[in-house]
């Protein structure tokens, strides 16, 4: 979602007569647009401003000017501290309020004083935004929907997104249009709960997320559609079907469930069970035989027990991810769980963590050999490392990289699959589809 946010600020900003740097030292304006998920992102922000200060200092030096801006969660989040450790910073804002972008700039230019706007604002940014129609490459983000209601225990995207929104229908179809006019092929839907999308149908009543994709599926020129974040509990009808009947929807699934363990799913106030994920992705399997999945997992949460971490392992042996992501517990400052007096040790996190990571990594690398031999429609989008190289992606997400002259870039090409790597595969042409994409359903 801030790879979305930054490509529409770069819009924002060109009729003002700014275009993207090659590198921050050379720019008049640089954005830090942040993630507050994890602490460790945060603290990457203050360092990197301290590396900008530097830069800005010799552009003062020779006459010119750098103004800093700090954008996104941690924004929000930490805007009055961000101002305190890095007085230098001259613009902060939130995720909501960057369509006022040439506003903000223009106070700035008029005056010293730092400009913040951390705000909800009443009127969608969406609204306000001018329409976006040149994809950064074949593939691109729409976001479809922001905020969250969930509020679970560890996370701070309510605080930092705001309530759940979902965009109006013609707006997100017209959007994906102009993206695939101007040559995008694959389309990523985006959301903190994606699959919450309850979005104002022209005709009066609301779509979900089911029928969106569905009708953004009859877009001549659009191969491929993807949709992340998934919340188990919001996976209706409707969307399972989908990944049933409309080939076009990828195979592959990131869907979170943070731990095996009801107890410690209660005390996250996730609003499901260890078993309705599994009987969640039971059904899934029964609707698209080869539907692959990912997931998101937490170990070391306020009170999770050995007992607890155990349930977490069996879930992964019986659901069987073919990639997934995994983090100790970091506590946010302001969500209920930083604040439990339950906080497991840091080293006893670790060993948890890596006894997952073991588990979780042997899968990956079983389900990348097992596509060995298979012949997989894959999307070029970009050049590998070696002479004549080519690398895209698998209808599960994979890096394949293969032999292929640059003319075939933005197609949809068959790869036999000849080897397999930790986090890629490596393959050989097989048959190119002559109407620049595939429709046909596989097993892929």
């Amino acid at each position: 979602m801030n790879v979305y946010d930054s490509e529409r600020m770069t819009g924002i900003l060109a009729p003002l007569g700014y275009a993207v740097a090659d590198v921050p030292d050379d720019a008049d304006l640089v954005i830090l647009n942040t993630c507050h998920i994890r602490e460790k992102a945060a603290e990457k922000i203050y360092s990197e401003l301290g590396r900008l200060r530097q830069a800005k200092s010799r552009r003062e030096r020779t006459g010119q000017t750098m103004i800093i801006a700090v954008a996104g969660c941690v924004a929000q989040a930490e805007g009055e501290e961000i101002v305190r450790r890095a007085p230098f910073v001259n613009m902060v804002f939130g995720p909501q309020t960057y369509h006022r972008l040439p506003e903000m700039v223009a106070r700035v230019q008029q005056a010293s004083d730092v400009v913040m706007d951390t705000d909800f604002p009443t009127e969608s940014k969406f609204d306000q935004l001018p329409a976006q129609s040149e994809p950064a490459g074949v593939a691109a983000f729409v976001t479809v929907q922001e905020g969250c209601d969930k509020f679970c225990t560890f996370c701070v995207v309510p605080y930092t997104r705001g309530a759940e929104f979902s965009r109006p229908t013609g707006q997100v179809v017209a959007e994906v249009g102009r993206l695939v006019h101007s040559g995008a092929r694959e389309i990523t839907l985006l959301g903190q709960n994606v699959n919450a999308y309850h979005g104002a149908a022209e005709g009066g009543g609301e779509w979900r997320l089911g029928r969106l994709i569905a009708e953004l599926a009859r877009i001549d020129g659009l191969r491929r559609i993807r949709y992340t974040t998934s919340y188990p509990a919001e996976m209706d009808d409707d969307l399972i079907t989908a990944h049933r009947d409309v080939p076009e929807l990828m195979p592959f699934l990131h869907m979170p469930v943070q731990s095996g363990s009801d107890r410690v799913l209660q005390a996250m106030n996730r609003r499901h069970s260890a078993d309705d994920y599994r009987r969640l992705v039971d059904r899934l399997r029964r609707a698209r035989f080869d539907i692959a999945l990912s997931s998101d997992f937490i170990v070391g949460f306020p009170g999770e027990t050995d007992a607890d971490f155990s349930k977490t392992m069996d879930l992964v042996q019986d659901i069987g991810f073919s990639q997934a992501y995994s983090f100790k517990f970091s506590p946010r400052p302001g969500t209920h769980a930083a604040a439990d007096e339950r906080q497991v040790p840091d080293t006893v996190k670790t060993e948890r963590l890596d006894a997952l990571q073991m588990v979780l990594n042997a899968g990956q690398a079983a389900f990348n050999e097992s596509c060995v031999g298979r012949t997989m429609p894959v999307l070029l989008d970009r050049l590998g490392r070696h002479p004549g190289q080519a690398v895209g992606r698998s209808p599960y997400m994979q890096a394949v990289h293969v032999t292929a002259p640059p003319t075939m870039f933005g197609n949809v090409v068959d790869v036999r699959i000849t080897r397999a790597h930790a986090n890629s595969l490596g393959g050989e042409l097989a048959e190119v589809d002559e109407g620049d994409g595939y429709h046909k359903r596989t097993s892929a």
